[in-house]
């Protein structure tokens, strides 16, 4: 006695559903359990047949209709067909006893030949997503543009979005090497001057030593070009300045801020007029601590 498959609840829908919510409910489930995309998965494997068997008749008016009437629940059809069943596309080994004992038929083919012949899908290879990761420098990052990335001997220009995060995902449809989309993880190239972190922007600032000491005015590289910052008197190395609104732009059109490190720099090469200064300035230095110490 051959087990009773009841095949609209194989494809998950009422005895009443149109053709429209027939193919609609095979296409999702197909795609889902095809082989092709569950590779060594035998109930996968399985789960496609049913799926297919359950299409097979469903989606044909006339076996649709001697399934609703002489199929039941006891395992056995109520009507015997006439020799040669019905005109079937599909591999009946792939078939249940259910479905054979209904239909009959001996006509051997591909066993996928009816999922790709219904949900109008082809035999080429299914297209698979694909991941990978892409550097850029801040600068592209932070204005937007394009930049070229090579995909299978394929050049790809990527466009990349103004204000792109490190972190952030762009997805080229169709790209990937397999006909999926290709998802592109961001990462920003070191920048000898800038660092991100967050919405601010830290730069690193040289500031000569007489500077500051003395206070006074350096020029600081900003991602929307050189701007004056004033030094206090008595700066240390390390001491941050804040300029605001120009850090990273935010997604309700705000920015942060930049953050300017101020690093002391000495002559690298002094001259001899320099070195005279800095003898006396090492005298004026030590000359209170000799004075203290007699």
């Amino acid at each position: 006695m051959a087990s009773y498959k009841d095949y609209y609840q194989l494809l998950g829908v009422p005895r009443t559903a149109t053709q429209k919510e027939i193919k609609a409910a095979f296409r999702k489930l197909a795609a889902k359990h095809h082989p092709d995309k569950n590779p060594g998965d035998k109930q996968a494997e399985e789960r496609f047949k049913e799926l297919n068997e359950a299409y097979t008749v469903l989606s044909d008016a006339e076996k649709r209709k001697f399934y609703d009437q002489y199929g039941n629940a006891e395992g056995r059809p109520t009507y015997t067909p006439p020799p040669g069943g019905f005109t079937v596309e599909g591999d009946f080994g792939d078939f249940s006893d259910f479905f054979r004992s209904l239909f009959g038929g001996s006509r051997r083919s591909d066993p996928f030949q009816e999922f790709a012949r219904a949900s109008e899908f082809t035999r080429s290879p299914v297209r698979r997503d694909a991941e990978g990761a892409i550097s850029i420098d801040l600068e592209t990052a932070y204005r937007g543009g394009t930049t070229p990335i090579t995909v299978d001997a394929r050049r790809i220009e990527v466009t990349i979005p103004k204000g792109t995060r490190p972190g952030a995902t762009l997805r080229l449809r169709g790209q990937a090497p397999a006909g999926g989309d290709l998802y592109l993880k961001v990462d920003l190239k070191p920048h000898p001057r800038f660092r991100l972190d967050g919405d601010d922007i830290y730069i690193n600032v040289p500031v000569p030593d007489y500077l500051a000491v003395l206070g006074g005015a350096v020029r600081v590289p900003t991602l929307d070009g050189d701007v004056e910052l004033t030094v206090p008197r008595q700066t240390q190395s390390g001491q941050v300045l804040r300029l605001r609104g120009r850090g990273w732009p935010r997604r309700d059109g705000t920015r942060g801020d930049a953050l300017a490190e101020l690093h002391i720099t000495v002559p690298e090469r002094p001259s001899e007029a320099q070195l005279r200064l800095y003898e006396q300035l090492k005298a004026l230095t030590e000359k209170p601590v000799r004075e203290a110490a007699d």
